[in-house]
């Protein structure tokens, strides 16, 4: 479907256009007014993207709410838009995070807040128009750009380590990059433009494909991370400020995990097809290594960034089982991760706010003074178990569901997630939250306020409703899952 308003655009461009605002206008001398003019940014950047949603038919596989226009004309590239079911649920999960990041950094953020607040708008907009791109110069412009907000956002309000992770996670990700932009130019040259839906029916020879998806997966097993480029996610959770880890977690490594849906498959079936058992492999290790690696940290933060990379090994494999309910428990998965992933990183940031430490051994006893706040968090954290009711559980189930349907053994290793999850989420609880006080700023601690409350209530509402009623999303994202299942059995080997 077309619309006559422009809800793509808007939600892309409004909180780009108040970021710059903000860039230009605001100063430390009115951090109020900065405050106040970004949550009217991130609110109205929400609206077009609730709209889409509304919007949205659910029972057609094709592109909606398109938008083209010429943009570049002598290549043949345009500024074009749409959604389907594959991409539509992250346009609104998108601006949902960027409101929550903003309210997280309210009271927190007390140095350079306009250019705090302007990073995260501005980066808000980039990454909705990674979903929505139909154009392939267009999104690997939109991909690239999304960089330079984070790199920002970590190296100036980080911690104490803060250029070195940020650096890091600027030199992996355009590295892994720079052959995806010779794959995107060999494509546009066989197809004679950056159409990203032309590209999906370009009949291509098995080593012309094999090439093509290898060029994709360095650029997007690093933003997934896949293992074994993954080790640039836990320095820059540890260093980011909390909504960076927020947004991070939230949105930012569903881009690469996005990218194999729209590119890596569609373009390259026969190669997705013959290397599926090594990505698998890949996603196994990921699941179960890292949940390992997760049982041994000592930093909350950085368990919980080991745990999102074994939660994201589960969406890689629902992908390459190709089949109805492995995909669609990958998307679930991606989705209910934005939520359940951002939360688990306020509940740390709320406590850093506090103590300013990150070091499990470093609490005890939080319940006896923060007992409003251990129930959140134990909320969370059993979310992050994969507790049934909870969004955690339905991406899970259905991805190993999808596993049985193609291999009894390989369900059974992703299964251990569960075993694994609960292990190390549980561990950490118990050593934060329960026992005696030991510590005497633990003692001194103070229960959540009124804006951690309603910003940790909301995102339990968004989990708790994904747990019980995941129909409105399976619904939206069956015909487009089903379309790309049948384009992908297709061989487009000339």
């Amino acid at each position: 479907m077309s619309s006559g308003f422009s809800y793509l655009s808007a939600a892309i461009w409004i909180p780009i256009l108040v970021g710059g605002f903000l860039l230009a206008f605001g100063s430390d001398r009115n951090r109020g007014v900065v405050r106040g003019v970004a949550l009217a940014g991130a609110l109205l950047g929400l609206l077009p993207a609730l709209a889409v949603v509304l919007g949205f038919d659910a029972a057609s596989s094709s592109m909606q709410f398109v938008e083209k226009m010429p943009w570049i004309e002598r290549f043949s590239a345009h500024y074009h838009l749409g959604v389907d079911g594959l991409s539509m649920w992250f346009v609104p999960l998108t601006g949902f995070i960027t409101v929550i990041v903003v309210i997280a950094g309210w009271e927190v953020i007390e140095d350079r807040v306009a250019q705090y607040m302007a990073s995260f708008l501005i980066l808000s907009g980039l990454m909705v128009g990674v979903f929505s791109a139909l154009d392939g110069l267009l999104f690997y412009v939109f991909f690239e750009a999304t960089l330079i907000p984070m790199y920002i956002i970590i190296g100036v309000w980080g911690g104490p380590n803060r250029v070195y992770a940020a650096f890091k996670f600027f030199l992996y990700t355009l590295m892994g990059s720079l052959l995806t932009l010779v794959a995107l130019v060999f494509l546009f040259l066989k197809a004679g433009s950056f159409s990203i839906l032309d590209w999906h029916q370009l009949p291509l020879s098995m080593n012309e494909q094999t090439l093509i998806f290898f060029a994709f997966l360095f650029a997007f097993a690093v933003k997934v991370p896949m293992w074994p480029v993954h080790t640039w996610l836990p320095d820059a959770h540890v260093e980011a400020p909390t909504g960076g880890s927020v947004v991070l977690a939230a949105i930012m490594l569903k881009l690469g995990a996005y990218g194999f849906l729209r590119f890596s498959l569609p373009i390259a079936p026969d190669a997705s097809h013959a290397l599926s058992g090594f990505m698998i492999t890949l996603s196994l290790i990921a699941v179960v290594y890292i949940g390992l690696v997760a049982l041994v940290q000592t930093d909350m933060k950085k368990l919980v960034a080991y745990s999102s990379i074994a939660h994201m090994g589960f969406v890689t494999l629902g992908f390459f089982m190709f089949n109805q309910l492995g995909v669609q428990g990958a998307i679930m998965q991606m989705i209910s991760h934005g939520f359940i992933s951002g939360a688990m990183f306020l509940c740390i940031g709320v406590l850093y706010d506090r103590m300013h430490s990150r070091r499990i051994a470093d609490y005890g006893g939080v319940v006896n003074t923060m007992p409003l706040f251990a129930a959140f968090f134990l909320f969370f954290t059993m979310a992050n178990c994969g507790l049934p009711a909870t969004s955690g559980f339905v991406g899970e189930f259905l991805v190993i569901l999808g596993a049985v349907q193609f291999n009894f053994w390989i369900a059974f290793a992703a299964a251990s997630t569960l075993i694994l999850g609960a292990a190390y989420s549980l561990w950490m609880y118990k050593r934060v939250v329960f026992g005696a006080v030991a510590n005497e700023h633990v003692a001194a601690l103070t229960d959540v306020n009124r804006r951690e409350f309603w910003m940790l209530a909301v995102l339990a509402a968004a989990v708790l409703w994904m747990g019980l009623y995941p129909k409105p999303v399976t619904d939206s994202t069956d015909a487009s899952v089903a379309a790309l299942l049948k384009h992908v059995s297709v061989s487009k080997i000339k």
